[in-house]
């Protein structure tokens, strides 16, 4: 099992910059995050389902983006300090949400996919 911690959120100016991380932490923490192949990046904004905006398989590197946010938000991970991150750039209006660090076994890119969450960060594109 994996515990997850965001941090990082708050307002920004249109067009602006904001790096959202996810410390990763659990009793059974291997460097692979406890067997968790999947980690990523959900948002929801008020009143809409949760969307999966980014994700990264652990053991190979294979990232993948919603067509929403390619080339805008990269997502990386830092094996050695146990933390997950994604860097946002040129923000819009409809990026505005709350952002979940995620965990999936087989993948991470919806919902049903996801068997642990973050508490999530609040993102404002003013």
């Amino acid at each position: 099992q994996v515990r997850l911690v965001e941090s990082g959120g708050g307002s920004v100016q249109a067009g602006g910059s904001l790096t959202v991380s996810c410390a990763i932490s659990g009793n059974d923490y291997t460097g692979n995050y406890g067997g968790t192949l999947c980690m990523g990046w959900f948002r929801q904004a008020r009143g809409k389902a949760r969307e999966g905006v980014a994700a990264i398989y652990t053991q190979s590197g294979i990232v993948q983006y919603d067509d929403s946010v390619k080339g805008r938000f990269t997502i990386s991970q830092d094996n050695a300090k146990r933390t997950l991150y994604l860097q946002m750039n040129t923000l819009k209006p409809e990026d505005t949400g709350m952002y979940f660090c995620a965990a999936g076994n087989s993948g991470c890119t919806v919902v049903p996919d996801i068997y642990a969450w973050g508490q999530g960060a609040q993102v404002t594109e003013n």
